[in-house]
């Protein structure tokens, strides 16, 4: 007869395992002899072994018992249905080792593939990280508020950095964050934005714009950046034009009004 010890040893697991076994039903306790103590025969080093085996195997132990006591159909279907669970588990792992490897670049979190994509391509550009951040974390809020338009609006905007314009307005922005406020390569930005604007309105591409809290969040974040962006959409307004998430053109009447304001913020 065999001590709990000898038996942990003889199945190749610990005595707090084989107590774990008792306490859920796995593994019968043996009655205690005269001296207070378990004594083990052959049958249970067979049924630790067994448990063991299938434990290692990845069989949770709520299933071990079922598994123990099945014919060798019952087992096999048993099995099977097990593997079929890992399987799927080791899909969902690895899947999540994917996820984490994207999120190791800092660019993948709450941002989809095809923006990644493009700031990506701004950085073959040689935009400076410093707007690029900027312009992700503006990104990471669009994708959470409106994702059914992402991918349409990034299609857009690769087509945009075909125009030798829009090459050039991103040179300059990946550049102010070191200008003062009245280096002359701020007018050049207003004056490329505003003809971007002109062709989209003789296109009959330029809208009424968004008005809702979302769009002033954003505008909100770009004119907090640099004083820089706050005199872009000051000469922007002066001109005519309002925002920069959404600009539209300003009715005549009301261009000296937003002039005033624009004037306050400088």
């Amino acid at each position: 007869m065999l001590t709990i010890s000898r038996l942990a040893a003889y199945a190749g697991v610990t005595v707090r395992a084989v107590r774990h076994y008792h306490q859920i039903g796995l593994l019968p306790e043996p009655e205690r002899d005269h001296s207070g103590y378990r004594s083990y025969d052959a049958a249970a080093v067979v049924r630790l072994i067994r448990i063991h085996t299938l434990a290692e195997a990845g069989v949770p132990l709520a299933r071990v018992q079922e598994l123990l006591d099945a014919g060798p159909e019952a087992f096999a279907g048993g099995v099977a249905e097990i593997d079929r669970e890992l399987r799927a588990e080791i899909r969902r792992l690895q899947d999540n080792r994917r996820r984490i490897a994207r999120l190791a670049a800092g660019e993948q979190l709450a941002l989809p593939q095809s923006v990644v994509d493009y700031l990506d391509r701004l950085r073959g550009l040689g935009v400076d990280e410093r707007y690029i951040a900027l312009e992700r974390d503006a990104w990471i809020m669009v994708a959470a508020q409106a994702p059914d338009l992402v991918d349409h609006v990034i299609a857009q905007k690769h087509r945009d950095l075909d125009d030798p314009d829009m090459v050039r307005l991103y040179e300059l922005l990946s550049e102010v964050f070191d200008w003062r406020t009245d280096d002359p390569r701020v007018v050049e930005i207003a004056d490329l934005v505003e003809r971007r604007m002109i062709r989209a309105v003789e296109a009959g591409e330029l809208g009424d714009g968004v008005d809702n809290p979302f769009v002033d969040l954003l505008d909100a974040t770009m004119l907090e950046s640099s004083p820089i962006a706050q005199r872009i959409v000051a000469i922007l307004e002066e001109r005519g034009w309002q925002g920069w998430t959404s600009i539209k053109r300003v009715p005549a009447d009301r261009v000296g009004a937003l002039t005033d304001g624009s004037m306050t913020r400088r």
